[in-house]
Order: structure tokens, then sequence, then C-alpha cells
């Protein structure tokens, strides 16, 4: 079933953090919690730094309403930097790859640091942001 979340970006406190929320909302973590450590990096992908292994590679908790919030600690390391307007998206979950490439086109269109849609170890994913400086995620996991 399609759903809608909103997904957080942190400089390294993400598990601080969603043990905050946990605590404030009352609700246990919907998935386990994923470090960096745990995923295979691409082929040709630089080491992973000892002190970003324990870091979270993702995290998801339901918060109120059926709403969900998930997160990532986007490391500098890897090359990411946070700041205001690339620390939350929205993150669309529709049913299919024809819906995830209709909304990615329609979202895209106009906008910029785009990644279009395709297939990642957990299912297929794509990101943009839009002409408006919304940032969206497409994200069919393979469990669905």
């Amino acid at each position: 079933m399609a759903s809608v979340s909103i997904y957080l970006n942190f400089n390294g406190n993400a598990e601080e953090a969603f043990n905050h929320y946990k605590k404030v909302f009352g609700t246990e973590f919907s998935t386990p919690l994923m470090r960096m450590q745990d995923i295979q990096a691409p082929e040709g992908a630089p080491a992973l730094p000892e002190d970003a292994k324990n870091k979270v590679m993702h995290v998801a908790l339901p918060i109120l309403g059926g709403m969900q919030i998930m997160a990532t600690d986007a490391l500098e390391s890897m090359g990411h930097k946070v700041k205001i307007g690339n620390n939350v998206t929205i993150s669309l979950n529709p049913d299919t790859r024809e819906e995830a490439d209709r909304l990615y086109k329609g979202l895209s269109e106009g906008g910029t640091d785009a990644v279009a849609p395709h297939d990642e170890f957990w299912g297929y994913w794509g990101t943009c942001q839009d002409r408006f400086g919304i940032r969206w995620m497409f994200n069919i996991s393979n469990q669905q």
C-alpha cells in the first residue's frame, strides 16, 4: 500500500535523535536500526572511515496518524554536508515502479539534484529537488 513519510538527514547524531523521538512518541522502531557497516559498499567506493562504521544508515519510527519518520547520518566523510534545506525530504513510497517514475518525472521537471529511480540493494529508489526547492525521494522496497 502506498505511503508517505518524512526522511531526515543528521550530521552524525541520528541515533541520539531517534532514541529521543522514541521516548517522546512512545513507539518502537518499525525496522531494525541499520548501521553503515551493515551494508556492502559499491565496487570502487572508498573505504568507510572507522568513525563512520557505527553511524546510522537507516532508521524508521512511527509517530502520529500512521505517519513515519526515517533518517540517516549524512556524513561529511562520505561527501555529504547537512544544512537547512537538505536535512528534510518527503519520501513517497508508491505501489509500482511506473507510479514512482511518473511522480519523479513530474516533480523533477525544472528541478535539480536529480537521481532517476533505479535499482538499489533495498529496492527501487530515486530523488530530486523540485523547482520550488522541496526535496523528494521515491522508494519501493524489495519487501513490497
